[in-house]
């Protein structure tokens, strides 16, 4: 899979950074490819987890669970995105979150600590690491702006735009809970859009 070019390996990591062949095989021998299916979990509340998994293809989830056992999505992670917890690669500590593949998902795996390794001693890597702590937190501000700043509507219509043509893949009830509202409020915004 990772000696073609154009393959979803080379094409994710290319993505994010624009590497050379030969920085890519070197990387190679440290990431492992898996599929997990619709419902599937990645990583549990309380593991200790020690890898990032890269989606090259399908859509996931990170999600809580509280006290009352209801389910609250943080976050949806597609293609192009990763599954990690830093809190426990960085300090060994038990990741506070889920993730689970939503549909089928195929992700790229490599231990953080073989990820830093690398970043160390190769330029590319290092720009790709910073690349991702990057896109990270543009993330989580632009999440955190849409909860302050927007409408549950208008939070819906950004989803719409940001998953374009994957977001039939997600079930309304995540998406319900991505947005942090109830299947009842979701369904009144997507009639008065015309979308049922």
């Amino acid at each position: 899979m990772a000696h073609d070019q154009n393959s979803p390996f080379n094409c994710l990591l290319t993505g994010i950074t624009p590497f050379e062949p030969c920085d890519l095989e070197l990387a190679r021998p440290d990431f492992s490819f898996h599929t997990y299916t619709p419902g599937e979990c990645i990583f549990s509340s309380g593991d200790v987890v020690r890898h990032v998994y890269f989606v090259m293809e399908g859509i996931g989830r990170y999600f809580y669970i509280d006290a009352g056992g209801k389910e609250r999505n943080k976050s949806l992670v597609r293609a192009g995105g990763a599954f990690a917890s830093i809190s426990s690669c960085v300090s060994d500590m038990p990741s506070p979150f889920f993730t689970q593949a939503i549909t089928r998902c195929t992700t790229a795996s490599i231990e953080y600590r073989a990820l830093i390794e690398l970043s160390q001693g190769n330029r590319n890597w290092a720009d790709f690491v910073r690349k991702l702590y990057e896109n990270l937190v543009l993330k989580k501000e632009k999440r955190e702006a849409a909860f302050l700043l927007l409408s549950a509507r208008e939070r819906y219509e950004q989803f719409l735009a940001e998953f374009a043509e994957d977001c039939e893949q997600v079930p309304l009830r995540q998406v319900a809970m991505y947005l942090g509202v109830t299947d009842v409020t979701l369904s009144r915004i997507r009639r008065e859009m015309g979308l049922t």
